[in-house]
């Protein structure tokens, strides 16, 4: 069953996975915290988790405090508020991936960063519901993500955090070398 943003609004949180039939989440240990957690993301950034898990990208969009500057820098003309930058290698892999989207209850988790949507709890999560996204990058629509496809997302990622921009970068890792 392929997803419309207007069948996510049953749950606050979510949290993408490459894994079906998860019951149970148990927190594990997060560098980032520094400590045991299970995280999820709030629907309005849903979209940057529509990749496979190790996939590289640069994800943004303006916020409150973006320059018109920057919007014309990273936004001129776009046909999308929100732009989604991922290497041409993992394309492919992009288009076959086939992700759930496990839905929680915001009940126990706490705001961990309001510019990515980030939320973590530290308690046994049990999803309340699961949705599948079988065609994720045409389900990006939904959100009028603007997909870009580079050969290295170093420059890009560079300069969108010297910009203004709300901005998450994830798994940059994989990325190919610079």
């Amino acid at each position: 069953m392929a997803c419309r943003l207007s069948q996510l609004t049953m749950a606050t949180l979510y949290h993408v996975s490459e894994e079906p039939g998860i019951e149970v989440f148990e927190p594990r240990f997060s560098e980032l915290v520094g400590n045991p957690v299970v995280w999820a993301v709030d629907e309005e950034h849903l979209c940057n988790y529509l990749f496979p898990r190790d996939c590289p990208r640069v994800c943004y969009r303006a916020g409150s405090q973006t320059s018109e500057t920057d919007i014309g820098l990273f936004l001129p003309d776009s046909p999308s508020d929100i732009v989604i930058a991922i290497e041409e290698a993992w394309l492919d892999r992009a288009a076959a991936a086939k992700l759930y989207a496990y839905l929680f209850d915001s009940e126990t988790f706490e705001l961990a960063d309001a510019v990515a949507g980030y939320f973590t709890s530290d308690q046994t999560v049990v999803p309340s519901g699961c949705l599948e996204f079988d065609t994720p990058l045409n389900d990006l629509a939904s959100w009028s993500v603007y997909l870009r496809v580079l050969g290295s997302l170093w420059e890009l990622r560079d300069a969108v955090v010297a910009s203004t921009l709300d901005y998450s970068i994830i798994r940059m890792r994989n990325a190919a070398p610079r």
